[in-house]
């Protein structure tokens, strides 16, 4: 299973870091196949907040299938801006098992027109302007993560953890989750 995390800069670090903690531990742990890996619009270093640099491992043209795309957040204003961003992520999710968005995040896979009418959420400081944004979305806003068919959202930065157990628990078991988050002494938020 391919495992996408797209990221650019101005990211919120634990959006991306906290996933690829999540699914490399559980990759480590029961030895599958799972390939993690982190996509950006172009190869070069990305500036993530607080001025952590990371470096993709693809781009939008040399990256494998995508089976799980995670589309995080953080300043996502000059992203949600970018046609070849919104194109990429409506075509990207369009082929994958599975997409979810940490944090404002939710907002990119919004205005890319894939949250049509589903129950979402976001970091709670941005629900309000997502829902003036979409109004035909369903903003919750007491949950750390939502899932609504292949869709999931999660709330901001550490429930993206959570939102990453979920999946693992979607993709094996709940009890193969329960251990991935136990090996990185974390308390799983479950809902």
């Amino acid at each position: 299973m391919n495992i996408g995390i797209y990221i650019y800069d101005n990211a919120e670090v634990l959006d991306f870091s906290g996933p690829f903690e999540v699914f490399s531990t559980a990759k480590r742990l029961a030895e599958n196949n799972w390939n993690v890996f982190f996509i950006a619009e172009q190869s070069k270093p990305v500036i993530a907040r607080g001025g952590f640099s990371v470096n993709p491992h693809y781009n939008f043209l040399d990256h494998p299938h995508i089976d799980l795309l995670i589309v995080v957040g953080g300043d996502h204003t000059a992203e949600f801006n970018k046609k070849q961003v919104i194109d990429w992520i409506s075509k990207s999710a369009k082929t994958a098992t599975r997409v979810a968005s940490v944090c404002t995040g939710a907002f990119l896979l919004a205005k890319a027109d894939l949250l049509h009418g589903l129950n979402v959420t976001t970091h709670w400081e941005d629900q309000n302007e997502l829902a003036l944004l979409f109004p035909d979305l369903n903003v919750i806003s007491d949950k750390r993560w939502v899932q609504h068919n292949q869709f999931i959202t999660s709330g901001g930065i550490s429930a993206g953890i959570d939102m990453s157990l979920q999946l693992v628990a979607l993709c094996s078991t709940d009890e193969f989750a329960c251990l991935t988050a136990k090996q990185m002494e974390y308390q799983w938020h479950k809902k």
